[in-house]
């Protein structure tokens, strides 16, 4: 009989525990009415998790991401978006620093499927 109580005991422990993500405890997704444009959601992203690497002095100043028409490009002719959504420790992962989290990514992407606008027109 103890055998079971305590069973039972682990059992409902085990159920009841919550996995959480690192990204499911970070700030609310941001949520963006209409179409997407680089001035208004994409650039700041850019500035805080590419520049460093992908600017004049940075160790990827080769590829720079520091303009509407150097993001357009990298999104066009190279393989950006495939980049930014690998998995961490993944080879050719950016940034290089970790993941950005996935609501970021999305709304690169969308910005791809909206026309990689530059702003409202």
């Amino acid at each position: 009989m103890k055998k079971y109580i305590f069973l039972s005991g682990i059992i409902l422990s085990l159920y009841g525990c919550e996995s959480n993500t690192y990204e499911s405890l970070q700030e609310d997704p941001v949520v963006i009415v209409g179409k997407v444009t680089y001035n208004a959601n994409v650039k700041s992203i850019i500035d805080a998790n590419c520049i460093a690497c992908h600017s004049q002095n940075g160790e990827a100043s080769f590829t720079p991401l520091v303009t509407y028409a150097q993001v357009k490009n990298a999104v066009l002719n190279t393989d950006l978006l495939d980049r930014i959504q690998r998995p961490n420790g993944a080879s050719g992962q950016m940034p290089k620093g970790g993941r950005m989290p996935q609501d970021k990514i999305n709304t690169i992407l969308q910005w791809n499927t909206d026309g990689l606008l530059e702003s409202e027109n």
